[in-house]
């Protein structure tokens, strides 16, 4: 059934009854800091564990609707969050290319079919959408059972990133092969980021059709590049990326968010790339990076995850560090660094979303 929700459908659940998160990346005037937390659903909560298991694999879940909308709804009925993210996988997208995503028991994601080979790069092509109708269906369902709780967030890899796992054919420490083939190759490269480019562009826009209400780029592996490398090879195709999104539906704008972990040093080059907002990790003060972009974006983040795993006393003090650095107005939406750890104490999350809630008011009272 929820398959078959349609955008009409869509239309009479726009109203949000907190659209704090969309007015804060867009710079307007909001009463509290809002919060989400990269990897909310996910394995530190022990529901979620429980709807993986029934799920039978992790690849499982993220196919199916009725589960995916569950373990999506998860964590807002914890924490008063001010968003939801849709649950997914950064590389569906290379998946439905073709090249075989499995997950191995404690090593991560895999391909079957690393791109390591002219043939098979030049024979890359951007997939068919109807290949990830799954997640587009998860994205109309969790909509409908948002029923306007709060804006859905869609997601993406960034072109290098998925091309790193895509050339590698799974997670690495040193990036040799990728890094290999932008020196020696970078054609081929360039090649790969192209098609990873159009596909991410026309997969964002399809979720936000189905009912995404701002949509975040992760580049993940973009701080493991050299500033020439990085513009060259990654900030370039994320731009053509921000270009290509539909940056309107429903009657209100869909802010883009960019995310660069270890992205602290190019954050003047990002701002200028067209997104409303730039993510942050916890390596650089975000007093500093909000003078760097000079308002020309919102910001997020910027709490190292592992704070999490202090005392409840030490969590409010880190809470409280990050919203005076960033000080008085909007722009701010807090967040970790990088995802949440599967081994945090829920209870210690539902410690930061509070002390954001209340503490930041303090910052908004003139708005």
């Amino acid at each position: 059934m929820t398959n078959l929700i349609q955008a009409s459908e869509l239309n009479t659940m726009s109203q949000l009854k907190n659209d704090t998160f969309l007015r804060a990346l867009l710079k307007q005037p909001v009463d509290y800091t809002p919060i989400w937390m990269m990897r909310q659903a996910g394995r530190y909560l022990p529901e979620y564990k429980a709807t993986r298991a029934r799920a039978g694999s992790f690849l499982d879940l993220c196919k199916n609707t009725e589960l995916a909308t569950e373990v999506t709804i998860q964590p807002l009925e914890r924490f008063k969050l001010d968003a939801a993210i849709l649950f997914s996988d950064i590389l569906t997208v290379p998946d439905a290319m073709g090249l075989g995503l499995y997950f191995a028991e404690g090593e991560g994601p895999k391909f079957e079919r690393a791109l390591q080979h002219e043939a098979d790069i030049r024979k890359l092509a951007v997939p068919d959408m109807q290949k990830l109708d799954y997640v587009f269906a998860a994205v109309r369902s969790i909509r409908h059972a948002l029923d306007g709780r709060v804006p859905l967030i869609g997601f993406s890899g960034s072109p290098f990133t998925l091309a790193c796992y895509m050339v590698e054919g799974g997670s690495s420490k040193e990036f040799r092969t990728i890094k290999s083939m932008m020196y020696a190759r970078p054609d081929l490269l360039h090649h790969i980021l192209s098609v990873n480019a159009q596909a991410v562009t026309a997969y964002l826009n399809a979720q936000i059709e189905a009912g995404a209400q701002a949509v975040q780029i992760f580049d993940t592996w973009g701080g493991a590049l050299s500033q020439h490398a990085f513009e060259t090879f990654s900030l370039r195709y994320m731009k053509q990326i921000v270009s290509g999104l539909k940056r309107e539906h429903e009657g209100r704008r869909v802010p883009v968010i960019l995310f660069t972990k270890g992205g602290g040093l190019w954050l003047e080059q990002m701002a200028a790339s067209g997104a409303d907002a730039l993510g942050l990790d916890w390596t650089c003060d975000i007093g500093q990076a909000r003078a760097r972009v000079g308002g020309q974006v919102a910001l997020q983040g910027n709490l190292d995850p592992f704070a999490l795993f202090g005392t409840p006393e030490s969590i409010r003090e880190e809470a409280a560090r990050i919203l005076a650095a960033y000080g008085s107005g909007s722009g701010h939406v807090f967040n970790l660094g990088h995802g949440i750890n599967q081994h945090t104490d829920p209870e210690h999350a539902a410690v930061l979303v509070d002390a954001v809630h209340e503490l930041s008011r303090a910052y908004h009272i003139t708005e």
